[in-house]
Order: structure tokens, then sequence, then C-alpha cells
């Protein structure tokens, strides 16, 4: 392998961090999917609405970072559900946007106990200095992926 960059994914920031990530998303998604039939797509898709209503769905695909054909097809499978509506634009008529329904906002509040259960389940194995340091390496990781990603 002379003369070849070695790849030690071990040790590798991205992906330990999405190794990391999808751990987490699992443990709680088993929840939401046993109770609810949701998908982390659907999940992830839910909890960005519940935040902020009246987004597109591209709005919602860049919010997420997820993929747009993932989040279509998770916007489809929940307004067949009755879990969100879709709207016009109240400063323009022509665009198309989504809140979460009535049924939606049921779920929403039976799911996000349950998900800051678990981050304050996991955090409480972080003292209160690395609590702040991680968010601090977080935010700092997050600004420099979107300096680097605007390049």
């Amino acid at each position: 392998m002379s003369g070849r960059a070695l790849l030690e994914l071990e040790t590798f920031l991205p992906y330990r961090l999405s190794v990391l990530s999808n751990t987490l998303s699992q443990a709680i998604a088993r929840v939401y999917e046993k109770r609810f039939g949701l998908s982390i797509t659907e999940w992830r898709t839910m909890a960005v609405l519940g935040h902020r209503a009246d987004l597109s769905g591209r709005e919602v695909a860049e919010r997420t970072a997820m993929d747009k054909v993932a989040v279509s097809r998770a916007l489809a499978r929940l307004l067949e559900k009755g879990l969100i509506e879709r709207g016009t634009a109240a400063n323009d008529k022509r665009r198309s946007v989504l809140r979460l329904s009535e049924k939606g906002w049921e779920i929403y509040d039976q799911v996000a106990p349950l998900a800051l259960e678990h981050e304050q389940r996991l955090l409480s194995h972080l003292s209160t200095d690395e609590r702040e340091w991680l968010a601090r390496i977080l935010d700092t990781l997050w600004n420099a992926e979107l300096v680097e990603s605007r390049r």
C-alpha cells in the first residue's frame, strides 16, 4: 500500500460522527417507529415543522441536511397519514408550504418529550464543562463546514 493514503475509519472524524449520529438516532427511532409507525426521516421532518411551520419541502430538506428525494417521500407519507397539511404561503399564494396537522401535533407532543429525555440521559454522562465544550465544538465544526461548502 505504499504511496496510498490510509484512511483509518475508527479515527476519521466524519465517519465517527456519522456512526454516532446513526446510533443515537436509531435508539430513539425504535420508540417512535414502534408506537407511531414513523421513520427517522418522517420524524425529522415533523420535528422541523414542529419548530417552524410554513416551510416548503426544499426548506425542510435544507434544514435537516437530508436528501431531497428522501424528504419528498417522507412528506408524501406524512400527507397520506394526515400528519401534515399543505397550504399556500401568506405572502406568496404560488408558494406551497407545509405544517403539522392536529393529528401531527398529537404525535409530536408525545415524541418530542421522549427525544428530549433521551438527550438528557445521554448528556448526563458529561460534566457541565464537557457539555459546554461539546456545544462549542459542534458549533465551530458546523460553521467551518458551512464556510467550506460555500467555496
